[in-house]
C-alpha cells in the first residue's frame, strides 16, 4: 500500500470520528505524498489548490484524476469541521474540477461552504476572547474593566503570566468574579508553549465546573502574557477535540502602547526568534490602540501606518486606560480561521517551532514583611534611570510600613505610576510581591537592592 494510501484511510477515520485536526493532519500528509508521485516538489496541493490543479489538471489520468478528487472531498469535509468554509469551498471546487464528470453532490456541498462563510456564532458554543499585546500594555486594565462592566454575562477569567511570581490575579477585580472556579491562573510560562497544556485543562475545567453547577459560561477571557505569540494560543481551539467541540475562538484583542510599539516592532531578534509584538498585530482581530494621552497625533498617525502595514484590514480604536465600549470587544464574531490561513498556510500544523527570545527573562520576589516608603521610592526610581531601558516591565504589590492598603507599583521602561489598592485584612501576613520582565535582569543586584527597602 502506497504511503499516501494509508494516510488517506487514517484521514477518512478521523473525519468520521470528529476528530477534524487530527484529519488535517492525515490527509495534507497524504496530499503532499501524492502530489511526490506526480512528479511535483512543491507545496501547491495543499497550499493553493487552485494553482496545483489548474497547472496539473491537462496531463491527469482518469486514476489520478478520482484519487485527487477523493483526496479534495475529504480534505473539504474536514476544513468544514473546523469551520473554514471559504478553504472548503475551495478544496471542493477543486475535486470538482479534477472529475471526470459533475458531481452534484459535490455542487452542493460547495454551496452550503459558500453559504456558511456569511454565518454566525453557534449558539452551544461557548465564545472566547483572547487578550494579547506586549508587556504594559494595559492588558490587565481591559480585562479588570470587562469584569466590572454591567454587562450581566457570567464570564470566566483564564490569566497567564510570564514570571515565577504571580501579580496579576492581585491586580485583578476578584468580586466581580462569581465563584473562584471561574479564575485560572497559569505562571512560569507561556501558553504558547511551556504551559499550553495546562490552558487545554483550564478550558476544559471552566466547562465541565460551570455544567455541574448549573451555571453555564456565556463567555471566557484569557489574557496572555506580553512575550506570547498568539497563533499557537488560537490553534488551540481546534487542535484539541473537546474544546473544538464546545468552545469557539470569538477574538484576539491586542493592546497596543502607542508610545512603545515602534520600538517593539523594529527590535532585532536572533535568529530563528519571531518578534513577539508582530504576531500580536498580525493576528488581531481588534487593536486597542492604548495610552493616546502619552504621544501627539503624529506620532499616533505614525502608529497606525504600522499596523496597517502588517494587518492592513484591522479595526483599530484609539483609547486611553484601556477604555473601550464592550460592544468592540465581546460577541464579536470577529476570528475567521479562513482569514487566518490566507495569511499563514501551516496554522494547522502540529509541529510547530515557537521560540522566545532567550534574553529576556524574569526575576520575582515573594518576601514576608514591609518596606520603608523613602528607601522603596529611592531605589526604584534609581533602578528605572540606570536599568530602564532594558526592563520591559515591572509590578508589585507591596506591604508598606504604616500604609493600611496594599500598595501597587508598575512601570513599563522608564514610565512609572503608583497607588494604594485595596486594605489588607484583619490578621493578614503582609507579604511584598515583586516582578521584573526585560533582558540582561541582574537577578542579584536587584534582590539585594529590594532586601535594602525591607524594615528590619
Amino acid at each position: 500500500m502506497a504511503s499516501w494510501s494509508e494516510s488517506l484511510e487514517k484521514a477518512v477515520e478521523a473525519l468520521e470520528d470528529t476528530k477534524f485536526f487530527d484529519g488535517v493532519q492525515y490527509i495534507n500528509s497524504c496530499m503532499e505524498a501524492y502530489a511526490k508521485e506526480l512528479g511535483d516538489e512543491t507545496d501547491l496541493i495543499v497550499k493553493d489548490p487552485a494553482a496545483f490543479v489548474k497547472e496539473r489538471e491537462s496531463s491527469l489520468t482518469d486514476e489520478q484524476r478520482s484519487t485527487l478528487r477523493r483526496m479534495y472531498e475529504v480534505r473539504g469535509d474536514i476544513i468544514t469541521g473546523l469551520g473554514a468554509h471559504k478553504r472548503a469551498a475551495t478544496d471542493y471546487e477543486c475535486a470538482q474540477a479534477v472529475a471526470a464528470n459533475r458531481c452534484e453532490a459535490l455542487a452542493e456541498k460547495r454551496t452550503r461552504a459558500a453559504a456558511a462563510t456569511l454565518g454566525g456564532r453557534k449558539a452551544d458554543k461557548v465564545p472566547v476572547t483572547v487578550i494579547t499585546g506586549f508587556l504594559g500594555s494595559g492588558k490587565t486594565t481591559l480585562l479588570n474593566r470587562i469584569l466590572k462592566e454591567n454587562h450581566g454575562k457570567r464570564i470566566a477569567v483564564i490569566e497567564n503570566e510570564f514570571g515565577e511570581v504571580g501579580i496579576d490575579d492581585g491586580l485583578l477585580e476578584m468580586t466581580a468574579l462569581e465563584t473562584e472556579e471561574n479564575l485560572v491562573e497559569m505562571n512560569n510560562g507561556c501558553i504558547c508553549c511551556t504551559v499550553r497544556g495546562d490552558l487545554i485543562a483550564g478550558l476544559k475545567k471552566m466547562v465541565k465546573s460551570s455544567e455541574k453547577l448549573g451555571k453555564p459560561l456565556d463567555g471566557i477571557v484569557i489574557e496572555t502574557t506580553g512575550l506570547a505569540d498568539p497563533a499557537p494560543v488560537a490553534q488551540t481551539f481546534f487542535a484539541d477535540n473537546f474544546v473544538q467541540q464546545r468552545l469557539e475562538l470569538d477574538g484576539i484583542l491586542t493592546v497596543v502602547d502607542a508610545k512603545h510599539i515602534i520600538d517593539r516592532l523594529d527590535e532585532e531578534k536572533p535568529e530563528g526568534v519571531e518578534n513577539e509584538a508582530v504576531e500580536q498585530v498580525a493576528f488581531a482581530d481588534r487593536i486597542l490602540l492604548n495610552k493616546t494621552d502619552l504621544v501627539d497625533e503624529e506620532k499616533l498617525a505614525e502608529v497606525e501606518k504600522r499596523i496597517r502595514m502588517i494587518n492592513n484590514t484591522v479595526q483599530i480604536q484609539r483609547c486611553k486606560n484601556s477604555q473601550v465600549s464592550m460592544d468592540y470587544i465581546l460577541g464579536i464574531h470577529a476570528f475567521s480561521l479562513d482569514k487566518i490561513l490566507e495569511m499563514d498556510a501551516s496554522f494547522l500544523e502540529e509541529e510547530q517551532e515557537h521560540q522566545h527570545d532567550e534574553r529576556v527573562t524574569s526575576v520575582g520576589f515573594h518576601v514576608s514583611g514591609e518596606v520603608d516608603h523613602a528607601k522603596l521610592n529611592e531605589w526604584l526610581g534609581w533602578l528605572l534611570r540606570e536599568r530602564g531601558v532594558d526592563i520591559f516591565r515591572t509590578k508589585g504589590i507591596i506591604a508598606v510600613q504604616g500604609m493600611p492598603d496594599r500598595f501597587v507599583f508598575q512601570a513599563v521602561h522608564m514610565a512609572f505610576s503608583a497607588a494604594p489598592q485595596k486594605p489588607w485584612a484583619e490578621g493578614e501576613e503582609r507579604v511584598c510581591r515583586l516582578t521584573f520582565i526585560g533582558k540582561h535582569l541582574d537577578k542579584e543586584e536587584l534582590e539585594k537592592g529590594f532586601s535594602a527597602c525591607l524594615v528590619k
